[in-house]
């Protein structure tokens, strides 16, 4: 199985059609499809933040419908499954844009598109293993003891990584930095955490370099474990970017 893993998008669609390209995917009926079958997987956070979210939610919902890719929700596909199913969300962090392009759509489209995200969502696993678990990927990462839990414990640090209950002055969540002492022998794929450039460390590769925030947009390709990447046409916005001593 040759696959190629996706950072997280949050609606950045021509950096994501730029970096399928590179990849070596040829786009039909607006689909990118590969000559030699490999497939994508994403490692959850398709929208929010960038400029095109409901056509991310359409492109992974055809391409999983069609087996030629893979899909673990993050956070914010969390949050906006949740918003979707009318619960009580605070509309911020990214999903007001989310919410703005839904709201500008036809009462036919938005319910269109409001199942579609929600099978999508119910359908999908909370993470993604292969290759006889030799490797994982999962939103925001994963101890090598969870592998093969499901619980809430394990759903609340793929979706959220190991936060510590308190928060930087920005609201962040204050996350420990689990991947520095990760000893497991499965390899992790994950985002999340932007960071400038992907991270690779203990078998832990972050592959979200920020495209949201002007930094690229990073895939790594499965079993060759390159790394492609395309830069951001988004502005550049340090204080975005985490750096891990």
């Amino acid at each position: 199985m040759k696959l190629d893993i996706i950072g997280d998008v949050h609606g950045c669609l021509d950096e994501f059609k730029k970096l399928t390209i590179k990849l070596g995917y040829n786009w039909h009926n607006n689909y990118p499809i590969h000559p030699n079958n490999r497939k994508l997987v994403f490692v959850g956070d398709i929208t929010d933040r960038g400029p095109k979210s409901i056509k991310m939610i359409q492109i992974v919902d055809q391409l999983v419908k069609n087996r030629m890719a893979y899909y673990t929700p993050g956070n914010h596909c969390n949050k906006l499954y949740r918003y979707f199913k009318g619960n009580k969300v605070q509309i911020a962090h990214g999903l007001e844009t989310t919410v703005a392009e839904f709201q500008a759509l036809s009462t036919e489209h938005q319910e269109k598109i409001r199942k579609t995200f929600i099978h999508l969502y119910e359908n999908a696993p909370l993470y993604l293993l292969f290759d006889h678990k030799k490797l994982v990927v999962a939103h925001a990462g994963m101890k090598s003891e969870y592998i093969g839990r499901y619980d809430q414990k394990v759903k609340t640090f793929v979706l959220y990584g190991d936060i510590t209950g308190e928060k930087h002055e920005d609201g962040r969540p204050v996350r420990r930095d689990w991947a520095k002492y990760y000893q497991g022998d499965a390899i992790v794929v994950y985002g999340h955490t932007p960071v400038k450039n992907v991270r690779v460390i203990n078998r832990t590769y972050n592959i979200d370099t920020g495209a949201v925030f002007g930094g690229k947009l990073s895939a790594l390709r499965y079993p060759e474990m390159e790394i492609v990447d395309v830069p951001s046409s988004m502005p550049y916005l340090e204080e975005k970017f985490t750096d891990f001593e």
